[in-house]
């Protein structure tokens, strides 16, 4: 994964640093080995390990041990975290929202995010993102679609805008949107196709 500066919020020191605040600060009630924060991120375990220490030292995460494990979570007491959470909900929040709101559709067998947002995620510079665009394909409830989509846009304070495909329409790759997207950068959070979309991350 990429370790320079994040096009989607450059404060951040690295890419893989900001994931790893969004997981935490975005799941508050949840608790990480720091195996779980590897996999979710992208990155080795020791590749994370120095940034673990460094919020674990600033409060921001705070740490516990069961038996052998170390379990990891966000520190709510922290007056940083709900300044933080906010800027993350916003640059880093698409998947972790657009996931959750999605994914338990019946019928959605894909859904990616592609678009500006994508493309700051995947380290193309350009101004930041003012909606965030979503693939559906399958055959869910259009109405099913879009109460979701509305879910999402109130939990990430932007415009969520869906397109909705069948099966056959993304394997074929017949169409310029399709073609499109498959050419440009993608977020999947929902493969139930196991298929390769064409694009980015």
């Amino acid at each position: 994964m990429r370790s320079e500066t994040p096009a989607l919020l450059p404060i951040f020191r690295s890419h893989h640093q900001a994931r790893l605040l969004a997981t935490l600060l975005l799941h508050p009630e949840r608790e990480y080995t720091v195996t779980d924060l590897a996999q979710h991120v992208g990155v080795s375990a020791s590749t994370l390990h120095l940034e673990i220490e460094r919020l674990v030292t600033a409060g921001v995460m705070r740490d516990r041990r069961v038996g052998r494990s170390r379990l990891l979570s966000a520190n709510p007491e922290n007056r940083l975290t709900k300044p933080l959470t906010e800027l993350l909900a916003l640059t880093y929040g698409p998947p972790e929202a657009v996931g959750d709101e999605f994914g338990v559709l019946d019928g959605a067998d894909l859904v990616l995010i592609y678009g500006s947002w994508a493309a700051r995620y995947s380290g193309e510079p350009g101004p930041p993102p003012n909606d965030v665009d979503v693939l559906v394909v399958g055959a869910p409830a259009r109405t099913a679609v879009y109460d979701a989509a509305e879910r999402a846009r109130r939990r990430l304070g932007l415009p969520v805008n869906v397109t909705i495909g069948s099966r056959q329409r993304w394997v074929a790759a017949a169409d310029a949107l399709v073609q499109q997207i498959r050419a440009s950068p993608t977020v999947v959070v929902v493969d139930r196709l196991r298929i390769d979309p064409g694009g980015g991350s």
